[in-house]
Protein backbone atom coordinates (compact mmCIF):
# COMPACT_ATOMS: atom_id res chain seq x y z
CA UNK A 1 0.00 0.00 0.00
CA UNK A 2 1.21 3.35 -0.76
CA UNK A 3 1.01 6.31 1.55
CA UNK A 4 -1.81 9.02 1.26
CA UNK A 5 -0.27 12.59 1.13
CA UNK A 6 -2.51 15.50 0.41
CA UNK A 7 -2.98 14.49 -3.49
CA UNK A 8 -3.79 10.65 -2.84
CA UNK A 9 -5.20 9.18 -0.23
CA UNK A 10 -4.90 5.62 -0.26
CA UNK A 11 -7.41 2.77 1.28
CA UNK A 12 -6.93 -0.68 1.88
CA UNK A 13 -10.14 -3.25 1.68
CA UNK A 14 -9.56 -3.61 5.78
CA UNK A 15 -9.95 0.28 5.89
CA UNK A 16 -12.78 0.64 3.63
CA UNK A 17 -14.67 -2.03 4.91
CA UNK A 18 -14.33 -0.39 8.67
CA UNK A 19 -15.20 3.13 7.24
CA UNK A 20 -18.43 1.79 6.38
CA UNK A 21 -19.19 0.54 9.32
CA UNK A 22 -18.14 3.76 11.44
CA UNK A 23 -20.79 5.73 9.16
CA UNK A 24 -22.87 3.28 10.12
CA UNK A 25 -22.18 4.46 13.59
CA UNK A 26 -22.42 7.95 12.87
CA UNK A 27 -26.19 7.10 10.89
CA UNK A 28 -27.11 5.44 14.01
CA UNK A 29 -25.79 7.22 16.48
CA UNK A 30 -28.10 10.35 15.25
CA UNK A 31 -30.96 8.54 15.93
CA UNK A 32 -32.26 9.63 12.20
CA UNK A 33 -34.56 6.32 11.22
CA UNK A 34 -34.93 5.68 7.41
CA UNK A 35 -37.15 3.32 5.58
CA UNK A 36 -35.60 2.22 2.94
CA UNK A 37 -31.70 2.75 1.74
CA UNK A 38 -30.79 3.99 -1.99
CA UNK A 39 -27.46 3.19 -3.01
CA UNK A 40 -25.96 4.89 -5.88
CA UNK A 41 -23.66 2.38 -8.01
CA UNK A 42 -21.40 1.93 -8.51
CA UNK A 43 -19.63 3.31 -5.31
CA UNK A 44 -22.61 3.47 -3.01
CA UNK A 45 -23.53 -0.41 -3.83
CA UNK A 46 -20.91 -1.80 -0.92
CA UNK A 47 -21.74 0.70 1.24
CA UNK A 48 -25.35 0.41 0.83
CA UNK A 49 -25.51 -3.90 1.27
CA UNK A 50 -23.57 -3.65 4.19
CA UNK A 51 -26.06 -0.59 5.96
CA UNK A 52 -29.02 -2.96 4.61
CA UNK A 53 -27.82 -5.80 6.38
CA UNK A 54 -26.54 -3.78 9.91
CA UNK A 55 -30.19 -1.74 9.46
CA UNK A 56 -31.99 -4.30 8.27
CA UNK A 57 -33.78 -2.15 5.79
CA UNK A 58 -34.85 -2.48 2.20
CA UNK A 59 -32.34 -1.75 -0.35
CA UNK A 60 -33.15 0.01 -3.20
CA UNK A 61 -30.04 0.27 -6.28
CA UNK A 62 -30.47 3.23 -8.72
CA UNK A 63 -27.27 3.72 -11.22
CA UNK A 64 -25.81 7.29 -11.82
CA UNK A 65 -22.09 7.55 -13.93
CA UNK A 66 -20.22 10.01 -14.80
CA UNK A 67 -16.66 8.78 -14.18
CA UNK A 68 -16.66 7.34 -17.21
CA UNK A 69 -13.37 8.12 -19.55
CA UNK A 70 -9.75 7.45 -18.83
CA UNK A 71 -10.17 4.03 -16.84
CA UNK A 72 -13.18 6.09 -14.21
CA UNK A 73 -10.92 9.01 -14.07
CA UNK A 74 -11.81 11.20 -15.78
CA UNK A 75 -15.56 13.26 -14.87
CA UNK A 76 -17.96 13.85 -17.86
CA UNK A 77 -21.64 14.91 -17.73
CA UNK A 78 -23.59 12.74 -15.02
CA UNK A 79 -26.41 9.86 -16.44
CA UNK A 80 -28.74 8.80 -14.11
CA UNK A 81 -30.87 5.70 -14.60
CA UNK A 82 -34.52 5.37 -15.69
CA UNK A 83 -35.84 3.09 -12.87
CA UNK A 84 -34.80 2.04 -9.67
CA UNK A 85 -34.08 -1.62 -8.85
CA UNK A 86 -35.63 -2.98 -5.66
CA UNK A 87 -36.86 -6.31 -4.91
CA UNK A 88 -40.72 -5.18 -3.71
CA UNK A 89 -43.03 -2.40 -3.56
CA UNK A 90 -41.72 1.33 -4.69
CA UNK A 91 -39.73 3.94 -2.96
CA UNK A 92 -40.89 5.86 -0.53
CA UNK A 93 -41.29 7.38 3.24
CA UNK A 94 -37.38 8.73 4.55
CA UNK A 95 -34.72 7.44 2.66
CA UNK A 96 -31.15 7.32 3.33
CA UNK A 97 -29.24 7.84 -0.14
CA UNK A 98 -25.85 6.21 0.02
CA UNK A 99 -22.38 6.83 -2.21
CA UNK A 100 -18.94 5.97 -1.36
CA UNK A 101 -17.92 10.01 -1.64
CA UNK A 102 -18.96 13.22 -2.91
CA UNK A 103 -16.76 14.94 -4.99
CA UNK A 104 -18.25 17.73 -6.92
CA UNK A 105 -21.60 17.03 -5.64
CA UNK A 106 -23.23 17.10 -8.99
CA UNK A 107 -24.39 13.52 -8.27
CA UNK A 108 -26.45 14.05 -5.23
CA UNK A 109 -27.80 17.40 -5.86
CA UNK A 110 -29.46 15.73 -9.23
CA UNK A 111 -30.15 12.44 -7.64
CA UNK A 112 -32.11 14.63 -4.64
CA UNK A 113 -34.14 16.62 -7.52
CA UNK A 114 -34.53 13.67 -9.71
CA UNK A 115 -36.47 12.02 -6.50
CA UNK A 116 -38.69 14.83 -5.36
CA UNK A 117 -39.37 15.45 -9.54
CA UNK A 118 -40.45 11.31 -9.74
CA UNK A 119 -41.21 9.44 -6.64
CA UNK A 120 -43.75 11.42 -4.85
CA UNK A 121 -44.06 8.89 -2.16
CA UNK A 122 -40.69 9.90 -0.89
CA UNK A 123 -40.71 12.24 2.13
CA UNK A 124 -37.62 12.89 3.36
CA UNK A 125 -34.01 11.88 1.79
CA UNK A 126 -30.88 12.47 3.52
CA UNK A 127 -27.50 11.59 1.95
CA UNK A 128 -24.38 9.55 3.94
CA UNK A 129 -20.74 9.07 1.87
CA UNK A 130 -17.72 8.33 3.91
CA UNK A 131 -15.66 11.08 2.31
CA UNK A 132 -16.52 14.31 1.57
CA UNK A 133 -14.56 16.54 -0.86
CA UNK A 134 -13.71 20.05 0.05
CA UNK A 135 -15.09 21.38 -3.53
CA UNK A 136 -18.32 19.62 -3.19
CA UNK A 137 -20.98 22.18 -3.98
CA UNK A 138 -23.42 20.04 -1.86
CA UNK A 139 -22.35 18.83 2.17
CA UNK A 140 -23.64 15.38 3.13
CA UNK A 141 -25.76 14.96 6.04
CA UNK A 142 -23.51 12.25 7.39
CA UNK A 143 -20.12 11.84 6.40
CA UNK A 144 -16.82 9.81 8.10
CA UNK A 145 -14.04 12.01 6.39
CA UNK A 146 -13.94 15.51 4.92
CA UNK A 147 -10.87 15.65 2.73
CA UNK A 148 -9.95 19.46 2.72
CA UNK A 149 -7.46 18.88 0.06
CA UNK A 150 -9.92 16.77 -2.59
CA UNK A 151 -7.10 14.04 -3.12
CA UNK A 152 -7.84 11.54 -5.65
CA UNK A 153 -9.29 8.39 -3.22
CA UNK A 154 -7.61 5.18 -4.34
CA UNK A 155 -9.90 2.68 -3.62
CA UNK A 156 -9.49 -1.14 -2.90
CA UNK A 157 -11.11 -2.45 -5.89
CA UNK A 158 -10.02 0.25 -8.49
CA UNK A 159 -7.54 -2.04 -10.05
CA UNK A 160 -10.02 -4.03 -11.77
CA UNK A 161 -10.96 -0.69 -13.54
CA UNK A 162 -7.85 -1.74 -16.09
CA UNK A 163 -8.57 -5.55 -15.57
CA UNK A 164 -9.67 -7.40 -18.87
CA UNK A 165 -11.15 -10.66 -19.25
CA UNK A 166 -8.10 -11.71 -21.29
CA UNK A 167 -6.17 -10.70 -18.73
CA UNK A 168 -7.41 -12.87 -15.73
CA UNK A 169 -5.12 -15.92 -15.39
CA UNK A 170 -1.99 -13.95 -15.58
CA UNK A 171 -3.79 -11.35 -12.62
CA UNK A 172 -4.61 -14.49 -10.78
CA UNK A 173 -1.43 -16.01 -11.26
CA UNK A 174 0.79 -12.91 -10.15
CA UNK A 175 -1.40 -13.16 -6.79
CA UNK A 176 -0.27 -16.47 -6.05
CA UNK A 177 3.20 -15.34 -5.86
Amino acid sequence: MQTSTDKDLWVSNEDYERAIVQLALIVHESGWKFDQILCLARGGLRPGDIFSRIFSVPLAILSTSSYRAEEGTVQESLDIGQSIAMSKGSLGGRILLLDDLVDSGVTLDQVQKHLRHNYPAVTEVKSGVIWWKACSIMQPDFYLTHLPTNPWIHQPFEDFDGLRPSQLAGWLKRGEA
